[in-house]
C-alpha cells in the first residue's frame, strides 16, 4: 500500500518540475525578446544621435552660433533668442508647475475626503495626463492669450507649458506619496507630531525621489514641446532676447523654423540646434537626477 502513494507522488514532483522548466524556458525567451526590442531601440537610437552629431557639430562649433540672433543666411544666424526663451520657458515651468502639483497630490493623499467628487477629480487628471499637447495650446490660447490678455508672449507660453506639465507631476508625486509607509506617519502621530510636521519632515523627504521623476519627465516633455508653441503664438524670427511678456521663440521653434527652409545650410543649423536642446534637457534632468539621489542617500 505504500509503494503506490511514493509512485503517485513521484510522479507528481516529477511533472510539477516539468511545469517548472517550461515556465523557465518561456521566461528565458521572452527576457530576451524584450532586451532584443531594448537593443534594437539603442541601436536606432545611437544611429540617430551620430547623424545629428555628425551634421551639426561642425556648426555649432561656429564662433556666434550660441551668440548671435536668427539670420536668413545660413552660415550667419545664431540661436541666442531662442536658447534664451527655452531657458525661461524651463525657469518658468519649473516655478509653477512644481508647487501647484505636489500640492495637489498632497491634498488628495493627504487631506481630501475619499468620496465621489475626489474620484473624479482623480479621473480626470488621470486622463488629462494623456490629453495631445496641441489641446493644450489651444486652451494656452483661449486663457492666457485672449481671455487674460496676455497675448502671444512668452509668459503666456510659459503657463500653457505648467498646464502640460501639471497632470504628470500630480499623478507621479501622487504614487510617491502614497508609497511612503503608514508606520512612517504613524510613529511620527505617536511622538506628538501634527499632520503638516509629519509630511514636511517625514512624507515629502521619503517622497522627493519618486516626485522628482515625474518632474524630469514632464518638464523634459514640456521644453521639447513645438505643438502648443505654435499655437499659443511662437515665432520662427527674432532679433532680441525676449522678455516675459514679448514675443518669445523656442529651440523647438528654430528647429521646426530651420528643417522647412531649402538652404541646405540650415539643415546643418538645425542638427547644431537639436544638439543645444538635448544638452539642454540633459542639463536640467542631471540636475533633477543629483537631487533626488540627494535625497534618497540615508544620511
Amino acid at each position: 500500500m505504500v509503494k503506490p502513494s511514493l509512485t503517485n507522488s513521484t510522479l507528481e514532483s516529477a511533472q510539477f518540475n516539468d511545469r517548472l522548466e517550461a515556465r523557465e524556458k518561456i521566461g528565458k525567451i521572452f527576457e530576451y525578446l524584450f532586451l532584443l526590442g531594448l537593443l534594437i531601440g539603442l541601436f536606432v537610437l545611437a544611429l540617430l544621435i551620430i547623424n545629428v552629431l555628425h551634421d551639426g557639430l561642425a556648426r555649432l562649433l561656429t564662433p556666434g552660433f550660441l551668440t548671435e540672433t536668427p539670420s536668413r543666411f545660413p552660415e550667419r544666424g545664431g540661436i541666442r533668442p531662442a536658447l534664451v526663451g527655452s531657458f525661461y520657458l524651463g525657469v518658468i515651468v519649473l516655478l509653477v508647475a512644481v508647487p501647484i502639483g505636489v500640492g495637489a497630490a498632497l491634498y488628495l493623499e493627504e487631506y481630501a475626503p475619499k468620496n465621489w467628487w475626489t474620484v473624479l477629480i482623480e479621473i480626470n487628471i488621470g486622463n488629462l495626463a494623456g490629453v495631445p499637447s496641441i489641446v493644450y495650446g489651444l486652451l494656452g490660447l483661449a486663457v492666457f492669450n485672449y481671455l487674460l490678455n496676455f497675448g502671444p508672449t512668452l509668459i503666456s507660453g510659459a503657463l500653457t507649458l505648467a498646464l502640460l506639465s501639471l497632470p504628470v507631476i500630480i499623478v507621479t508625486a501622487r504614487e510617491a506619496i502614497r508609497a511612503v509607509p503608514d508606520s512612517l506617519r504613524h510613529a511620527s502621530y505617536g511622538l506628538g507630531s501634527t499632520k503638516w510636521q509629519t509630511i514636511q519632515h517625514h512624507v515629502l523627504p521619503y517622497a522627493i525621489p519618486g516626485i522628482l521623476t515625474g518632474v524630469i519627465i514632464s518638464v523634459s516633455r514640456a521644453i521639447g514641446d513645438a505643438a502648443s508653441l505654435i499655437v499659443v503664438g511662437a515665432v520662427s524670427f527674432l532679433t532680441f532676447d525676449p522678455g516675459l511678456f514679448q514675443r518669445f521663440m523656442a529651440l523647438p521653434i528654430q528647429i521646426f523654423s530651420y528643417i522647412t527652409r531649402p538652404e541646405p545650410g540650415f539643415a546643418n543649423a538645425a542638427a547644431a540646434a537639436i544638439i543645444v536642446l538635448i544638452a539642454l534637457i540633459l542639463a536640467l534632468n542631471a540636475i533633477a537626477i543629483y537631487i533626488r539621489q540627494r535625497y534618497s542617500t540615508p544620511n
